[in-house]
């Protein structure tokens, strides 16, 4: 799959979520914004950075943030949801049925920081 294009990071999605027994934001328009953020990344950095946060185009920097996140399945467990809630648990319209979960951030922020000092450079 060429996820360098929309209809291949949805069929790259879409798998992501079976394989975690996870759903998809079913908001078309959150949807669209998040594949699209994922796309863009994918072409910019050479690999599907969360959309929803900073990337450095540093690889093993950015490792941690490469989508599905280190932190989507901890997330979707406790919240419901991933940080930018593209991944929902499966019974999440059924049990939270709310458009956005607020999703505290889990990244640490000796990474963020890094994050921030590799754009200096």
């Amino acid at each position: 799959m060429d996820m360098e294009t929309k209809e291949g990071m949805k069929e790259y999605v879409k798998v992501v979520s079976q394989k975690n027994d996870w759903i998809l934001n079913k908001d078309q328009v959150t949807f669209d914004n998040l594949i699209d953020g994922l796309v863009e990344n994918k072409k910019k950095h050479g690999y599907q950075s969360c959309p929803c946060r900073l990337a450095s185009g540093n690889r093993d920097l950015d490792r941690d943030l490469i989508c599905p996140c280190d932190y989507a399945p901890a997330d979707v467990k406790e919240f419901g949801a991933c940080y930018c809630n593209l991944y929902l648990r499966s019974d999440f319209y059924e049990t939270i049925n709310t458009e956005y979960v607020i999703v505290p951030e889990r990244r640490p922020l000796e990474k963020e920081n890094a994050v921030l000092e590799n754009f200096d450079k």
